[in-house]
């Protein structure tokens, strides 16, 4: 099995296959983590093409100095945070035409399978976007606090607790949710 490093270099050298395998290992991953940044499945999907696609323009000139995992993670976040952005615009300006997937209307939750499932993605919609980024980067990205912080330029007490006041959020979602 080729290491990062080297599936990264063929790709930027124009290899498709290690493009391709890069694209393979990852997708999973961020299309689980766009879904709980956006709520929408269709939304997700589009975050994580237009991540790859602007992954695969700038392979030539890409440094990762973190894991490729980490790196598109919070490409994914950076991402649903633009899009968040160009639809608090468009409803503030609605005669405004914003270009691209940024002009969709605010995602609706669609049901889960399963209930539990349902209820947290629906608990993760009222947690606050910054809280919800840090919350999902380390339970699906699996990245430290340091490693939030410096990608979102904060410091590491502010991800712990960021951290710390989205899971107390979660919790008093689910809990009120429960005794209805």
């Amino acid at each position: 099995m080729c290491s990062e490093r080297v599936l990264l270099n063929k790709a930027a050298r124009g290899c498709r296959d290690s493009l391709r395998r890069v694209y393979e290992t990852h997708k999973d991953h961020l299309l689980t983590l766009a879904r709980g940044l956006c709520g929408d499945r269709s939304m997700a999907e589009d975050v994580v093409h237009d991540v790859f696609v602007a992954f695969a323009r700038g392979l030539p000139e890409l440094r990762v100095k973190t894991n490729l995992k980490s790196y598109l993670s919070v490409s994914v976040c950076n991402r649903v945070r633009d899009l968040a952005r160009a639809e608090i615009r468009r409803r503030r300006d609605p005669g405004r035409v914003d270009p691209g997937p940024a002009d969709m209307v605010a995602p609706d939750i669609r049901v889960a399978d399963a209930e539990l499932t349902g209820r947290l993605r629906a608990a993760l919609e009222h947690v606050p976007l910054d809280q919800r980024e840090v919350l999902l980067l380390r339970a699906q990205a699996g990245l430290s606090f340091e490693e939030i912080a410096r990608h979102q330029g904060i410091s590491s007490n502010t991800a712990r607790g960021r951290y710390r006041y989205g899971i107390n959020k979660l919790r008093s979602l689910l809990n009120s949710e429960w005794e209805r």
